[in-house]
């Protein structure tokens, strides 16, 4: 089965403060996946971190065949909303 989201080892962090520590995990095209635990776990800081609006420490992250962790889409979120990746917040009214 190809995958279509690829998590490998990822770390990330709030600036001293890591909060991921070697995440890895892998969707495949048509499953759907649910990160689950209580708060502080790191569910939203994994989500961020795949939609690129926070940076990743160390790891690989691929979604879709593009290497989300090179330096092309370092620092670029709308690259990855490009890609079909995006985060709705919970609570925010936002439809």
């Amino acid at each position: 089965m190809t995958h279509l989201l690829t998590l490998e080892n990822l770390t990330a962090a709030y600036g001293p403060s890591q909060v991921l520590f070697d995440v890895s995990l892998s969707v495949g095209q048509g499953e759907v996946l649910a990160l689950m635990g209580r708060n502080g776990m790191g569910k939203t800081t994994t989500i961020r971190t795949i939609c690129r609006l926070m940076q990743a420490s160390q790891g690989t992250l691929h979604f879709a065949g593009e290497d989300l962790h090179s330096n092309t889409f370092r620092r670029a979120p709308h690259k990855a909303a490009r890609l079909g990746l995006g985060l709705v917040p919970e609570g925010r009214r936002c439809f």
